[in-house]
């Protein structure tokens, strides 16, 4: 059995270690103008201006049966969907607020057809929830807010309060945890207590958890349904830690206490998350492959996003995208699921351009090869302690030689403590191939 020990939290996170890979969907009227999420902002967009996306919102090509189908067969375990972005406008019918999917012509809750087409996949169910929001009328104008070059804005903020809209949240959150059944993840997006404005403009100061209310928010969540896995987004520590962006080499430590956490690494097929039509930094194959076995090598998940064209559409890079995966996982799920980092001793005995995750029984050792080389890898350690190797993908035996590479050359390597596993010339086409190990 794996000796890791993960520090440990309020809410239900046993399948999420096993689970290891899931679907970021985000999706709203930043859809239509097509670049970048942040875009209402970005271009400083007033409402009236703004508007046109919501009264042309129509994504008469939303099939949520197909998302799910779409998720499941790429190996994705669970789904998180953007319920409200930070432009305020929300996917489902809620009662506290006129901005919303059913008040355009989409004409229906779309959360809820997310929600019954994922659960009928057997994926588990996760919510996103901004806590920006630039369209209420008392959030107040910051240094983030679409209105902050209004000549006018600190006048405006003399109106805004956010004691009103901490319970607008407070509220919707209370309408996401009672509407659609057993949520499994609560994703909040994002405190920024430490954003300092510009001399002169020290009321446009950052948000963080007082702002937020964030203590009673949490516990009006957990009230409702106390197996959720809320993230540390509403600047109070809760199950889940949530890197963005970028890939780490080491499992997550607690900052104060050292212990090891439960953390899920969030990623964008291409640079934004929202659909972005003119975005050509798309990842390639082998780094989308490599970047989920990184990560479930520091023992940590990979939440893959994808961003919906206006339409409602997986568009054709996305699918492409989700391809790599499905092929990939195929043959080689088995070194993800209810996988983790390897223990301390096998770490020693990693070879170059390689990563190990173990199967949380101890018994399996899986050898993902990043960069695939002539015809031996070496794995000095492990002589003795591996029964039978094979290639994960077709269950093709590996031939192994310990002590020695089988070769006449005076310079092939030794060692009495050296496994060798002796590999075909040609690399097999798999992005990453795998290499299972049995261990004694």
């Amino acid at each position: 059995m794996s000796s890791y020990r993960v520090k440990e939290t309020p809410g239900d996170t046993a399948w999420f270690h096993a689970d290891r890979f899931g679907m970021f969907i985000h999706w709203g009227l930043y859809a239509l103008p097509a670049r970048h999420e942040w875009i209402k902002t970005r271009e400083c967009i007033p409402e009236e201006k703004y508007q046109k996306y919501f009264d042309h919102f129509d994504p008469d090509l939303y099939d949520a049966k197909e998302w799910a189908k779409m998720a499941k067969a790429a190996g994705m375990k669970y789904a998180v969907l953007t319920t409200k972005h930070h432009e305020g406008f929300c996917l489902f019918d809620s009662q506290y607020t006129d901005y919303k999917c059913t008040n355009t012509p989409a004409g229906r809750d779309l959360v809820k057809e997310f929600v019954d087409a994922f659960r009928a996949e057997g994926l588990k169910i996760g919510f996103y929830y901004s806590l920006i929001d630039w369209h209420h009328p008392h959030f107040p104008i910051d240094m983030l807010h679409p209105r902050r070059n209004d000549l006018d804005a600190q006048e405006q903020n003399k109106t805004r309060n956010m004691k009103i809209y901490a319970q607008y949240m407070r509220d919707q959150v209370t309408e996401l945890l009672t509407n659609y059944g057993k949520i499994d993840i609560l994703w909040f997006d994002f405190s920024y207590p430490n954003n300092k404005p510009e001399l002169g403009k020290e009321w446009m100061k950052g948000k963080g958890k007082e702002d937020w209310e964030a203590e009673q928010l949490i516990a009006t969540a957990r009230s409702l349904q106390p197996h959720l896995i809320i993230d540390n987004r509403a600047d109070i520590e809760q199950d889940l830690w949530t890197p963005e962006q970028y890939q780490i080499d080491e499992w997550l430590r607690h900052p104060k206490t050292g212990e090891l956490l439960t953390w899920e690494a969030c990623q964008t097929f291409s640079g934004s998350w929202g659909y972005y039509r003119d975005e050509t930094s798309w990842k390639s194959p082998e780094m989308l492959i490599r970047m989920l076995v990184n990560t479930v090598s520091c023992g940590g998940n990979l939440l893959m996003n994808v961003g919906p064209t206006a339409r409602g559409e997986f568009d054709y890079r996305a699918k492409d995208a989700l391809k790599v995966f499905e092929d990939w996982m195929h043959g080689n799920s088995r070194s993800i699921y209810n996988c983790t980092m390897a223990e301390p001793e096998l770490l020693k005995c990693l070879p170059p351009d390689c990563r190990f995750t173990q199967s949380t029984d101890g018994k399996r050792l899986y050898l993902h090869i990043f960069s695939y080389p002539f015809s031996h890898i070496l794995l000095k350690g492990l002589a003795g302690k591996v029964e039978y190797a094979q290639f994960l993908h077709d269950g093709s035996e590996i031939l192994m030689d310990e002590g020695q590479v089988d070769h006449f050359s005076e310079g092939a390597a030794k060692g009495d403590d050296l496994l060798v596993l002796n590999l075909p010339v040609i690399k097999p086409p798999v992005h990453v191939p795998v290499i299972e190990l049995f261990l004694k």
